[in-house]
C-alpha cells in the first residue's frame, strides 16, 4: 500500500508554506536534514519574492532559519488536519497566478478520441485504432504541435471524422491554458481537495507543475493534482470553469523543488509522476505518467501563458498535465473509474517528494477565506513589510 510520508529526496533546495500556531501570517519555509525550517523575513516575506531572485536557490540554502520541527511530525500533523494544534504544511505558493495546460500528451489524447468513437467497444476500438495508425502512423512521442507533419494529420483525421476541438489544442499550433484557481486558494500536502457532489464521473490528475518567476524563467517544480470533474467538460468545454476551479480542487506540494546543481528543467522533463488511490471500501487504484512524452515542453507552455502578450507580476506556477487517465472499473463493469468521499490520493516523484490529499465534497473542505489583503495585513502587523 502506499507511503502517506512526503518522501523527499536526501538532497535537494526546497521551498514551502507552513501554519504555525499563535502566527497569523503563513511562515515561509524550507527542508534541512529532516527538520522543517521557517526562513520567513522582511527580506523575503512571502515565496513569490524568493522566487524572483536571481539566484532562489543559493538564498534558500544560507539563508538563516528557525527550525518548526521534524519533518515526520509535521507530515502526522497535516494529515490529521491539527490546524489549530500544530505546525501543518501548506501549498508552497502564495502570491502566484495557478495556471494549467491541457491536452499536452499526443499519444494519450488519440486513445480517448478512439475510445470515444468506440463507445465502450473493444473491438470497434482495434479497428478504429488500425484505422488511424494506418492514416498517421503508430509513433506519436515525436509528433511537435502546429508543425507541418502535426497539420497533416490534422488534415486526415477531419477527413476521417475524428476531428475535436481537444485534438485542435493538442496538436495545434496553440496550447490549451486556463485558469485553475486564484492566488492564495491552492491547498497543499495532507489537505482535503474538493469535488462537486453534483459530478458523477471524476478523477485525479496527477502532475508536475512549474514554477516561473514574472521574468518568465522557470525557476522549480513541484507536483499538482488538478482535480478533473470528467462528466461535466464532457457535457461542454465551456464549463471548464465549474469544472476545474472549486473550493480545494487544486493541490500543489509538498514543496517547490527549486533549480540548483542537483535539479534542473532536465529532471523536470524526464521525471515519471506516480498515482495511487485508496478507497474506504477497499479500492486500489495505480498508474503513472511518463514526462518524456509529453508533447509541448515545459518552456513552451510557459511562453504560450506569459510574456509581451500576457504580464503576471507575481509570477506562476502551471500544471503541465498528465498522460494518465483512470479507467479500471469501480463497481459496475465498464463504467470506469470514478472518486468516492474518502479517497486517498498520493501523488509522487524520485526528485519531487509526494503530495498526498483526501477526496471530500467541494463544501465540506475548509473554505477559503484567506486572500492578498487578509497576507498583506498580517505581514504589515508583523512588520515584515
Amino acid at each position: 500500500m502506499p507511503n502517506h510520508s512526503m518522501q523527499l529526496p536526501e538532497h535537494g533546495t526546497f521551498l514551502g508554506r507552513a501554519h504555525s500556531p499563535g502566527t497569523a501570517h503563513p511562515l515561509v519555509v524550507t527542508a534541512r536534514e529532516g527538520v522543517i525550517v521557517d526562513i520567513t523575513s522582511a527580506h523575503a516575506p512571502t515565496v513569490r519574492d524568493i522566487c524572483e531572485m536571481d539566484d532562489p536557490a543559493g538564498y534558500v540554502r544560507g539563508v538563516k532559519g528557525r527550525p518548526l520541527g521534524g519533518i515526520d511530525a509535521i507530515t502526522a500533523a497535516s494529515l490529521s488536519h491539527a490546524s489549530e494544534l500544530a505546525v501543518r504544511l501548506l501549498s508552497p505558493v502564495d502570491l502566484h497566478a495557478v495556471k494549467a495546460a491541457g491536452v499536452t500528451f499526443v499519444v494519450s489524447l488519440l486513445e480517448r478520441v478512439i475510445e470515444e468513437q468506440a463507445r465502450g467497444s473493444a473491438d470497434k476500438a482495434d479497428a478504429i485504432r488500425a484505422d488511424i495508425h494506418s492514416l498517421i502512423g503508430e509513433d506519436l512521442s515525436k509528433l511537435k504541435p502546429g508543425s507541418p507533419e502535426a497539420m497533416a494529420i490534422k488534415a486526415k483525421l477531419i477527413a476521417r471524422g475524428a476531428w475535436s476541438q481537444y485534438l485542435e489544442v493538442g496538436i495545434g499550433p496553440d496550447a490549451e491554458v486556463f485558469t485553475k484557481c486564484q492566488p492564495l486558494s491552492s491547498v497543499g500536502f495532507g489537505a482535503d481537495v474538493g469535488l462537486l457532489e453534483a459530478s458523477t464521473w471524476n478523477n485525479p490528475e496527477p502532475e508536475v507543475a512549474v514554477v516561473a518567476a514574472s521574468s518568465g524563467r522557470i525557476v522549480g517544480a513541484t507536483l499538482g493534482n488538478d482535480v478533473n470533474l470528467r462528466d461535466m467538460e464532457g457535457r461542454s468545454a465551456l464549463l471548464l470553469g465549474k469544472t476545474k476551479d472549486n473550493n480545494a480542487s487544486a493541490s500543489l506540494g509538498p514543496f517547490i523543488r527549486l533549480f540548483d546543481d542537483s535539479f534542473s528543467i532536465a529532471d523536470v522533463k524526464k521525471a515519471m509522476v506516480h498515482l495511487t488511490v485508496e478507497g474506504q471500501d477497499g479500492f486500489f487504484l495505480e498508474g503513472s505518467s511518463s514526462m518524456a512524452e509529453i508533447s509541448r515542453s515545459p518552456e513552451d507552455l510557459v511562453a504560450a501563458t506569459m510574456g509581451p502578450h500576457h504580464q503576471y507580476p507575481d509570477g506562476i506556477v502551471l500544471y503541465l498535465g498528465t498522460m494518465f487517465v483512470p479507467s479500471k472499473d469501480r463497481g459496475e463493469a465498464g463504467k470506469g473509474f470514478t472518486h468516492k468521499i474518502g479517497d486517498m490520493v498520493t501523488i509522487s516523484s524520485e526528485k519531487l517528494g509526494a503530495l498526498v490529499n483526501r477526496v471530500k465534497y467541494a463544501p465540506d473542505c475548509p473554505p477559503w477565506n484567506y486572500g492578498a489583503r487578509s497576507l498583506m495585513r498580517d505581514l504589515a502587523a508583523a512588520k515584515l513589510i
